[in-house]
């Protein structure tokens, strides 16, 4: 056999192998999925407390946008950040994503 032709054939060898293994990967990823997805169902949303949010919120206000930081505290009702309800602490974390 030339060395050509058994470079070919371990070239396809390599091929199949790799094949293989990408089918394996598939299957095992598409079998351990469902059981990650549910595990990840019962996860509840991370809840928010004063520092973190007063943290984006003075950033938010140190690159130019105290004005509309106010005006994102005042349409909670509040005149300060530590009037606004903490169950409120996740929506206002949202808003102040888009400012």
């Amino acid at each position: 056999m030339s060395k050509m032709n058994e470079i070919q054939m371990t070239i396809q060898s390599l091929r199949e192998c790799a094949a293989v293994i990408a089918d394996t990967a598939d299957y095992l990823a598409q079998a351990f999925s469902c059981e990650t997805e549910v595990k990840e169902e019962p996860k509840q949303e991370k809840s928010l407390k004063l520092e973190d949010v007063r943290a984006v919120l003075a950033d938010k206000s140190r690159s130019g946008k105290t004005a509309k930081v106010k005006a994102l505290i005042a349409t909670f009702g509040a005149d300060k950040l530590s009037d606004i309800d903490p169950n409120s602490y996740v929506e206002l974390m949202k808003k102040a994503e888009v400012l």
